[in-house]
């Protein structure tokens, strides 16, 4: 989940077997979230049911998605994993109307809240996707398909017994970067350093990514700042980021 919900966080792993069905049991068996139990709003659950057979695509292991068709043109994808809430996502595709957006959360409030500021945005450039971001993108994203990855505020999985769950670890990063299009952009951001720190070692480690700074990024100013992130501030909490690009 990202900024836009709960903060949680990943570190340090365990050593993982380069082998392919190691990989790819990896990915399977140990899950970057816990399916939380929200309650919905009146209005998001409207929302949900009244937007979603619309803007949201059912998972389907054996469906590779052909993005044209999907968005009905051929402009470039970004892919944000954990979008919580949604208000950034809203946000960035609102200004950005020849970018399409593909956002990947398993919480249901926030997919609702974001089918309800698509309406109200008059959105036409997102798509949702309410299951596991690592078997959506094994199963159903084409390799070097990808414009983009925006991973914001995702969970730190702060307990050492608990970072193989981190979403930037690998080898989840090196599914993030099989893809991801040549020339295209991972962007990560988080509140919990040591999480900052862990990422930017797998990543630096991750073959075909390239660190576009000497270590963590500058912010990217279209980024919108979200109330969780100005709540991290208020408690001098560092923000650390980071911006790989794919060689």
């Amino acid at each position: 989940m990202s900024d836009q919900g709960d903060s949680s966080s990943n570190a340090t792993g365990t050593v993982i077997d380069d082998d392919d069905s190691c990989e790819k049991k990896f990915l399977r068996n140990i899950r970057t979230y816990v399916l939380r139990i929200g309650r919905m709003t009146a209005a998001q659950e409207r929302d949900y049911n009244e937007l979603s057979p619309t803007w949201c695509i059912p998972f389907d292991e054996n469906q590779l998605l052909d993005f044209s068709t999907v968005f009905g043109n051929t402009n470039p994808v970004t892919i944000e994993i954990g979008f919580g809430m949604g208000t950034a996502t809203a946000e960035i595709a609102a200004a950005n109307p020849d970018i399409n957006y593909l956002g990947i959360e398993v919480h249901k409030p926030g997919v609702g809240r974001l089918l309800g500021e698509i309406k109200r945005r008059n959105l036409r450039n997102i798509k949702i996707i309410q299951y596991d971001a690592m078997e959506v993108l094994e199963k159903m994203i084409p390799d070097n398909s990808v414009r983009a990855f925006h991973i914001f505020f995702p969970d730190p999985w702060p307990k050492k017994r608990h970072h193989k769950r981190r979403l930037l670890t690998r080898p989840r990063t090196n599914l993030l970067a099989r893809k991801l299009a040549s020339g295209g952009y991972l962007y990560f951001v988080t509140d919990w350093r040591e999480y900052g720190e862990w990422a930017l070692e797998e990543l630096r480690q991750t073959e075909g990514l390239q660190n576009s700074y000497t270590d963590f990024a500058e912010h990217q100013k279209w980024r919108p700042e979200t109330k969780f992130e100005k709540k991290g501030l208020a408690a001098d909490r560092i923000i650390s980021e980071l911006y790989f690009i794919k060689q």
